[in-house]
């Protein structure tokens, strides 16, 4: 099978969808950070900790959707921080984010070894199941590719239509908007500037949790330290990829997933057997790069992102 026919296979965007969907859901968190004005480098750590409690909880005993839900709340934890630091005490957007991913790995290594101290071999649990939804399923090529997923996946979708929806059709999402735009102007309409870009990091960190929660509860069914591989900072890249804008941002995410679902079937063709496994591996990353150059010379940066602000200052 060579190239062109991969890409006209449903189980090839299928799987591609698959591998876009912690994407898609951590970059909806960074998304709603940056807009609001607020760098989250915290994010590739928030990923690693919400796929261990996410996991861990439903290895405890509760439901998977349970688990979600505390992969959430400890995200929301982390983003409580990271924004306590750098909205009212004004930190470096910069060093408290990668301060945040290291805390937040180094405290999944530790509960980890804490919880399972003699375990040799990361146990299973019972991940969410691909759920054919009745009619959509059957359509051809579309059925296999898009309607033939977990619920985290439909999930996630439903996320990007919900925080599009929010940003650009409610006051909410409009206060948002305007905190990274024109911080001053919120202050002098009477509203907290400060509690709504803490409430945005907050709520972003959650998804960014969300995102890593997906990797060992549905597209895999245990936990290991090397599972998020750098996904946080391709979601910071995606967010800049999409303009700051939630469709754009998703067509980014299910681009790079593409590109990284292609590179595995190549490597599996007459191709793949002659050039060496590595520059395949190169491929999604240096495609991405450079539709991300391409992309991003259009973009428009919220005016006052990582710009801390001061009631009062000018």
């Amino acid at each position: 099978m060579d190239i062109i026919e991969i890409l006209f296979t449903a189980s090839f965007w299928a799987a591609a969808i698959r591998i876009a969907t912690p994407l898609i859901l951590a970059t909806m968190g960074e998304l709603i950070c940056e807009r609001a004005g607020v760098l989250n480098l915290g994010i590739e750590g928030i990923m690693v900790v919400g796929a261990f409690a996410g996991w861990m909880a439903v290895y405890s005993g509760t439901g998977l959707w349970a688990g979600v839900a505390v992969a959430f709340v400890v995200g929301m934890a982390f983003g409580l921080l990271h924004s306590t630091l750098t909205v009212p005490f004004g930190l470096s957007q910069h060093v408290v984010g990668l301060g945040v991913t290291l805390l937040a790995t180094s405290a999944t290594y530790y509960a980890y070894r804490l919880a399972l101290p003699e375990v040799t071999s990361p146990p299973k649990i019972a991940a969410f199941q691909p759920y054919e939804i009745p009619i959509l399923s059957d359509i051809p090529f579309i059925g296999e590719a898009l309607f033939s997923q977990t619920p985290f996946t439909y999930f996630a979708f439903l996320l990007v239509l919900a925080v599009a929806v929010v940003l650009y059709r409610t006051p909410l999402g409009l206060a948002v908007r305007a905190v990274g735009e024109n911080p001053s102007a919120v202050a002098a309409q009477g509203l907290s500037v400060t509690a709504i870009r803490m409430g945005a990091v907050i709520v972003g960190s959650g998804f960014m949790a969300m995102g890593g929660a997906f990797l060992t509860m549905s597209a895999f069914d245990s936990f290991f330290f090397e599972m998020v591989n750098g996904r946080g900072w391709i979601c910071i890249a995606l967010v800049v990829f999409g303009s700051w804008r939630p469709g754009k941002a998703l067509l980014g995410a299910v681009l790079f997933a593409a590109f990284d679902a292609l590179q595995i079937r190549v490597q599996q063709t007459e191709i793949g057997a002659e050039i060496p496994y590595q520059i395949f591996l190169m491929m999604p990353y240096i495609l991405s790069i450079l539709a991300l150059v391409v992309m991003s010379r259009r973009a428009e940066v919220p005016a006052a992102l990582m710009v801390p602000f001061n009631k009062g200052e000018r």
